[in-house]
């Protein structure tokens, strides 16, 4: 029998010398510190039908959504006889770049999947596109989102006697397509879309079809694109930059679009609803390039700088952006205030996630690891530091105490979006609300603990004014901001049941 392995060394590459264990621990420990008090990214798909290249096309593509996803990629392939899968865990450059993994997965078929792990941990068996053979064939699938009673049905399947191979709840579309007893693939990929709820972008194959779907509601993005009339289903239009593909447009809320060698077939087998695309894909999730539901998410990001410079300016010498999630929003501060932007704050981008921390003394200089003051651009000036959200507020704690530590007279801290108040069930790694800051404490509470001289948040109407409308609707939200307001667009199945729900499975932590 196999020794069990460490949960938190589910690869078993810690030393077996305990000394060496412990520092390696405390360096991962260090990371989660590092990334704790960010939004997690959610996943990206990736699918292209027709290339003779169509692997290493979705690589690059894959690439482009790096950001959606860090802990592990995958891609599935058909080379018209046989369906050729390779997945692994950590970066799209570490998995994908040698010429010999590509030349592993031949054909003209393929889809792709980064992630970050919403539900199930990140264990191989975990990683995504997904799957299965069928009576009709082979299927794959690729998911961005989270289902809000993926553990409900979850357990319905596995009481019927269904064999779970993962812990995420992608498989439960597997297996719902399976059980179905309609003739027609499409028939039965739709009966399956409809049992479920939540949020999901869907990016598919079978041994003749590329297809792709979105949740009614649109809260999870996916468009449509074109390389020399080879169609392309992907999460975000800088997937299509990078490899010189054209938009050509997002597919709808609650569509479905297949493609096959007769052309492309769109499906709409849902009542029609008003969408509520996900606003923190404007916020933070989608890389600044991309363009999202028809907006420029850079140009959203400045437009949310520059209403926050409206509604909480006080009198400063620089702006500064915590990089770089924070770096569009402080553009828009700094133009609409007239007060220079600087760079205060410089991003080590090669930060591991498995560093190696010598001693315990060490981590409490972790935070420079990541961000390091530029005292030139500080030092005896006032300034005003420009992120993107707060979530914990433990680095926010920090980078205000390595300001002031540069010599910063006064440091001021404005967040370019709403406090978040309620956690999220729709693909985002939020914690539950006693680990948000906002949802706990009061502003005052929550500038003293971040140590700022001042503290505010972009209101929730100024938002939705500089997403372009005259304010937010309680009566018909034109987005899905549920973290801010406690509205969810969707039922909440597995949160109200009367049988206990973990957010997790419980076998997240067994090793592959």
């Amino acid at each position: 029998m196999d020794a069990m392995q460490n949960p938190s060394d589910p690869a078993g590459q810690l030393d077996p010398n305990p000394d060496l264990n412990l520092d390696l621990n405390l360096g991962i420990e260090l990371q989660d510190d590092l990334e704790g008090d960010t939004l997690r990214e959610e996943c990206g798909v990736f699918g292209i039908f027709g290339h003779p290249e169509a692997a290493a096309v979705t690589a690059l593509g894959l690439h482009a959504l790096q950001h959606r996803g860090q802990e592990a990629a995958g891609i599935v392939s058909f080379d018209g006889s046989r369906f050729h899968s390779e997945k692994r865990l950590g970066l799209v450059g570490d998995a994908f770049s040698r010429r010999e993994v590509i030349e592993r997965l031949p054909g003209n078929l393929a889809i792709g999947h980064v992630r970050y792990s919403t539900t199930g941990g990140n264990i191989l068996r975990n990683v995504q596109p997904l799957f299965a053979e069928l009576n009709a064939g082979g299927f794959a699938v690729g998911h961005n989102g989270n289902l809000t009673n993926g553990l409900t049905l979850r357990r319905e399947l596995v009481r019927n006697g269904a064999l779970m191979q993962s812990t995420n709840d992608t498989e439960v579309i597997l297996h719902l397509v399976a059980q179905s007893k309609r003739g027609r693939f499409i028939d039965r990929f739709i009966e399956a879309l409809r049992a479920i709820e939540g949020a999901y972008a869907l990016v598919s194959m079978t041994n003749k079809k590329l297809v792709g779907a979105r949740d009614p509601l649109g809260i999870r993005p996916l468009v449509l694109g074109d390389l020399d009339g080879r169609p392309i289903l992907t999460s975000e239009t800088c997937a299509l930059d990078m490899i010189g593909a054209k938009y050509v447009r997002d597919i709808e809320p609650g569509e479905i679009i297949v493609f096959d060698e007769a052309g492309a077939h769109s499906h709409k087998p849902f009542p029609p609803k008003p969408s509520r695309p996900c606003i923190f894909e404007y916020i933070y999730f989608a890389r600044p390039d991309s363009i999202v539901g028809g907006r420029a998410v850079y140009d959203v990001r400045k437009a949310f700088g520059a209403q926050l410079a409206r509604e909480s300016h006080v009198e400063v010498d620089v702006v500064v952006p915590v990089p770089d999630s924070g770096v569009p929003a402080a553009v828009g501060y700094s133009q609409h205030s007239g007060v220079p932007f600087e760079l205060g704050i410089i991003r080590n981008h090669y930060v591991g996630r498995t560093f190696i921390q010598p001693t315990q003394s060490v981590r409490e200089l972790g935070v420079r690891m990541k961000h390091a003051a530029n005292r030139a651009a500080i030092e005896g000036k006032r300034i005003i530091l420009i992120d993107d959200s707060l979530v914990r507020g433990t680095t926010s704690k920090k980078i205000v105490r390595m300001m002031r530590d540069a010599g910063a007279r006064e440091v001021h801290f404005r967040l370019a979006s709403p406090p978040i108040l309620y956690p999220d069930y729709y693909g985002i790694d939020l914690p539950d609300r006693g680990g948000l800051l906002a949802a706990t404490h009061s502003l005052e509470e929550m500038r003293e603990i971040i140590g700022a001289d001042s503290l505010a948040f972009l209101s929730i109407d100024g938002m939705y004014r500089a997403m372009g409308e005259p304010g937010r609707d309680p009566a018909n939200p034109k987005f899905s901001d549920h973290c801010f307001t406690g509205v969810y667009p969707t039922h909440l199945t597995d949160q109200t049941q009367v049988e206990p729900q973990p957010r997790q499975l419980s076998l997240l932590a067994e090793a592959s």
